[in-house]
């Protein structure tokens, strides 16, 4: 079977789909690879790279000819399904809670199609998860970003001309992105702090050396797997317990996001008008409408002195290591999915069920 690995399309995006090393783990599979030419140059993997393994390079007409499953990271985007046929096997990250429509564009090609953001978060799919893999570095980069972006550095520094306090951060959403925010800012030196409708959160960010702002549930939220969705009552003592802590913040990082809906408001217009002068909001659910009112995708906004980044953060600003995560998801999930290079579409395979969003042009999960 033949596996071809296409070059991203989406604009800013720098990573791919497979690396080298992870090509060479198919290939020992027994499966052939084919990779578009220059899919990993801007994350630092050459053609030569995979040609020494034993990939093929070749042009992106080419690949879609040829093989038999197509890989890559984002959604199949309207130029690729012109070129795609009832016999690919489709597999990259599809949003189809959030993207109905284009679900049934690849079903009119009676392809089928796997999604990897549709992993399910149990314990033996974790090394196929790419949401907590590239959230992990999402983390990690929206403080570097954050750090960037501000006046004042995170550390204590003592000087003879005086000391510098540190710098005070608050992190929105204790999920992989904000725990990796949170141990980030610590071992750069600034006080940190944390909120989260979860109350088991309180333990993890505790053990990372975080203050916890504590709210109480009032019971009527909406569980997921990724988070919860707030009743308007909870969401106003939150807004209460958590301004004071917000209005002396340096730099607040939010993450709070739910899969197929709009991502929860929670800094307001007046909030942001009462913050300080130079602070900056790292906004990372801005691509589902953002935790900020004022926050616009990959825009940066000032209101009143606060500079407000809308952004998935970039894992892409981080393409090698966010790919060599990729790709080992993604080299776990084919391996799980076939046996012997063959797919086996066993739907009594909790991952497998899930995942398989569209089969041989029927679509199999609706998104609700």
């Amino acid at each position: 079977m033949l596996i071809g690995i296409l070059k991203e399309t989406q604009k800013g995006e720098t990573r791919v789909s497979i690396t080298p090393k992870n090509a060479k783990q198919l290939i020992d599979l027994g499966f052939s690879i084919m990779v578009e030419v220059d899919a990993g140059d801007n994350a630092s993997f050459k053609d030569k790279d995979y040609k020494e393994v034993g990939a093929m390079v070749e042009k992106r007409g080419v690949i879609f000819k040829e093989a038999n499953v197509l890989i890559k990271i984002n959604p199949f985007d309207q130029d690729d399904l012109k070129l795609v046929k009832k016999s690919h096997i489709l597999i990259s990250q599809l949003f189809h809670k959030s993207h109905p429509e284009l679900m049934k564009e690849i079903a009119a090609t009676g392809a089928t199609a796997f999604s990897m953001d549709a992993i399910p978060r149990i314990s033996r799919a974790q090394d196929m998860d790419v949401l907590s893999s590239q959230s992990n570095l999402a983390g990690y980069k929206a403080v570097i970003r954050g750090a960037f972006e501000m006046t004042k550095i995170l550390p204590l520094m003592m000087t003879p001309a005086g000391t510098i306090t540190p710098a005070r951060v608050l992190v929105y959403g204790v999920g992989v992105a904000g725990l990796q925010a949170i141990a980030t800012a610590k071992r750069l030196g600034a006080i940190v702090e944390a909120t989260d409708i979860r109350p088991e959160t309180k333990e993890q960010t505790e053990s990372l050396g975080a203050k916890f702002i504590v709210v109480e549930d009032d019971g009527n939220t909406e569980t997921s797997v990724y988070a919860k969705v707030a009743s308007e009552e909870y969401a106003r003592r939150q807004k209460e317990a958590v301004n004071k802590s917000l209005f002396q913040a340096d730099l607040v990082i939010t993450t709070a996001m739910v899969p197929g809906r709009k991502s929860p408001l929670l800094i307001e217009e007046d909030q942001v008008n009462q913050m300080k002068n130079g602070s900056v909001i790292i906004d990372l659910a801005a691509d589902q409408g953002g935790n900020c009112a004022f926050s616009k995708m990959n825009k940066i906004v000032i209101k009143n002195g606060v500079k407000i980044i809308g952004t998935t953060i970039s894992p892409e600003s981080v393409s090698t290591n966010a790919s060599e995560l990729f790709g080992k998801n993604m080299y776990n999930f084919i391996n799980h999915l076939t046996k012997e290079t063959q797919f086996e579409f066993n739907l009594e395979d909790e991952i497998t069920n899930a995942t398989l969003i569209i089969q041989n042009g029927t679509i199999r999960q609706n998104g609700k």
